[in-house]
């Protein structure tokens, strides 16, 4: 078996750089690809493999649509998405920047964990919010109360990682 190659940019990046992307301009996939290994100095070439699916499910989501010449363009909820992504990172900047005030350094490699991790949480729960409205009432507690059990092991789990 194969050991996984490591990004260089933390799980749940690219959806938001590319909203970023098809923000400032409308794009191909390709066009994407060339213009993220440029602005990275080819530091992170994206494959095809990450682009054409995760613009496809951009798409499913709503977040992107598709124009002429196969270029893409941001709709109002991508550029909502990526909004509600910004206040994110700012909010978490200001309260990690505070606790650097203070001196405590640890928390610095802490910061890039959480961040990581609240990435990959907000697109999830993006998703989920969009299903969850369609479901029963009886299927949404059942589906809550396990989502919250899961919540709640993942939270476990990263403790036990920074304790490390």
């Amino acid at each position: 078996m194969e050991a996984r190659k490591e990004s260089v940019v933390p799980r749940g990046f690219s959806k938001y750089y590319v909203l970023h992307l098809l923000k400032e301009k409308p794009m191909t996939g390709k066009e994407i690809m060339d213009e993220v290994e440029k602005r990275s100095a080819g530091v992170w070439k994206p494959s095809p493999g990450l682009v054409y699916p995760l613009l496809g499910r951009l798409q499913k989501q709503g977040f992107i649509e598709e124009g002429e010449g196969g270029k893409f363009k941001v709709t109002p909820n991508g550029e909502e998405a990526l909004n509600q992504f910004i206040k994110m990172e700012q909010e978490i900047k200001k309260k990690v920047d505070a606790v650097k005030t203070l001196g405590y350094q640890i928390f610095t490699a802490g910061k890039f964990i959480a961040e990581d991790m609240l990435t990959e949480l907000i697109s999830g729960i993006s998703k989920l919010q969009e299903e969850i409205t369609k479901l029963s009432n009886e299927k949404r507690v059942e589906f809550l109360t396990k989502y919250k059990a899961f919540l709640e092991g993942e939270l476990n789990r990263v403790q036990e990682e920074l304790k490390k």
